[in-house]
């Protein structure tokens, strides 16, 4: 719902900006905007998105209610749970190739010996090590969460 836009005073604008959103319960959503005309607006752009949620706007606040998931959806979450889980990897792997090359930089620039390269590099490339069996221990995690009925 973060990138969900509404129509709000002729603009489109990020639901964020337009109000707080608050989990009460696990399968429900409060959505209360800090303008109070802007009920209708934001119920409308949520059903608009096409969510698969139910939408009941009230007088100040609109609830999102999540329907008990099929086991359709769970495979499409846990799928997104992948992506999400590989994107996560490649900003690892971004973030190893900066360093790399300020590692490497500093070798060239006689700040470091080679020896102490060799090291940072052994070093960064724990981390990275580690720092993915991270993201797959969390996706294991949350994709058992999401299978479970």
């Amino acid at each position: 719902m973060e990138n969900l836009t509404v129509n709000a005073y002729e603009t489109p604008t990020p639901l964020m900006q337009l109000a707080s959103i608050q989990s009460p319960e696990p399968k429900s959503l409060v959505v209360q905007p800090w303008d109070k005309n802007l009920v209708k607006q934001i119920a409308k752009a949520i059903t608009d998105a096409d969510l698969g949620v139910g939408v009941s706007a009230e007088d100040q606040l609109v609830r999102v209610n999540f329907p008990p998931m099929t086991e359709e959806t769970r495979k499409e979450v846990t799928k997104k749970l992948h992506q999400k889980m590989e994107e996560a990897r490649v900003g690892v792997r971004s973030q190893r190739e900066k360093i790399k090359e300020e590692i490497i930089r500093q070798e060239r620039d006689k700040v470091m010996t080679e020896d102490e390269r060799y090291k940072r590099l052994e070093e960064l490339d724990k981390l990275v090590k580690d720092y993915n069996e991270l993201i797959k221990d969390l996706g294991d995690k949350k994709e058992a969460a999401i299978m479970t009925v």
